[in-house]
């Protein structure tokens, strides 16, 4: 078992990009009467603390949701996730960053349902502390299991209520999770071919990571949106994140024409030098 602790990174670019795509895909199944499943392979520990030694250990979120926060102007696709932000620091103090469990449990609806799975069962245990303090949430309305989230998804799909929002980041620190979130997908997809599917991954100089999103984009030929924020020129001794990038497979109508206004904000907001670029790439029906 791997010991990847998402507190080191909380709230960095990658997060932010991660979490407005999600808020994106939440509003517009909002809008629809039926109910649906939010559900998280890889849930983490719900809400980070950016106070406490691992957040500032690195010091990530300094590149990343600090500098959105200080912009004046901001696109109105992001302001739903900026609204969870505020929400979760209510004093104007950037203290608390939410994960992507966080930012579903903000935005989703009483009729709605949260899966949440998580294999470390330290993060669970705190995953499940810092939920059961929102009161909005209803005991049968969430789900947590301290499972591997790969596994677990098969016996999900497709939902009974046959709308969903699966997404699956891990944390790719075990190499093999490039071939996991391939082989998971596909089966996901046979299982539940109308299902949304998001997929983040990391952009970083390794073949696996370059090739993921390509082997993605062909598990759905006909439905596809990949979209990807570059902050630097990747480092010399050819290891860090210097980007991300998030895949949906069926994702909404609406998706990339709103990215299309955010992504180029978030590489202004937040280049580390002139090498900051952006893409979206996809095909729909």
């Amino acid at each position: 078992m791997f010991s990847y602790r998402h507190g080191f990174h909380a709230g960095n670019h990658a997060d932010v990009l991660k979490h407005i795509v999600l808020s994106q895909i939440i509003e517009y199944f909002n809008e629809k009467p039926g109910p649906y499943w939010y559900v998280d392979t890889h849930a983490g520990a719900g809400v980070y603390d950016l106070t406490g030694n691992w957040a500032n250990a690195r010091q990530e979120y300094l590149g990343g949701i600090t500098r959105v926060m200080a912009e004046k102007k901001m696109p109105d696709a992001i302001k739903s996730y900026i609204e969870v932000i505020k929400g979760l620091n209510p004093d104007n103090t950037l203290s608390f960053y939410p994960g992507s469990p966080w930012v579903a449990m903000s935005l989703i609806r009483p009729i709605d349902r949260i899966k949440l799975f998580e294999m470390l069962p330290v993060e669970a245990d705190i995953l499940k502390r810092n939920l059961s303090k929102v009161a909005t949430l209803r005991p049968r309305q969430l789900h947590v299991s301290i499972e591997d989230g790969f596994l677990a998804l098969k016996a999900l799909m497709p939902p009974t209520s046959r709308r969903a929002i699966t997404l699956i980041d891990p944390s790719y620190e075990n190499k093999q999770d490039y071939r996991y979130v391939l082989n998971t997908v596909k089966d996901a997809v046979m299982r539940f071919p109308t299902g949304c599917f998001m997929v983040w991954y990391p952009i970083v100089q390794r073949l696996d990571a370059q090739q993921l999103p390509k082997h993605l984009a062909k598990v759905c030929p006909d439905n596809w949106l990949d979209m990807s924020l570059v902050i630097s020129k990747p480092p010399k001794e050819g290891l860090g994140l210097y980007g991300s990038g998030v895949i949906v497979i069926n994702p909404p109508w609406t998706l990339r024409a709103a990215m299309q206004k955010v992504l180029p904000w978030l590489r202004d907001t937040l280049a580390v030098d002139e090498s900051a670029t952006y893409s979206i790439n996809g095909q729909s029906k």
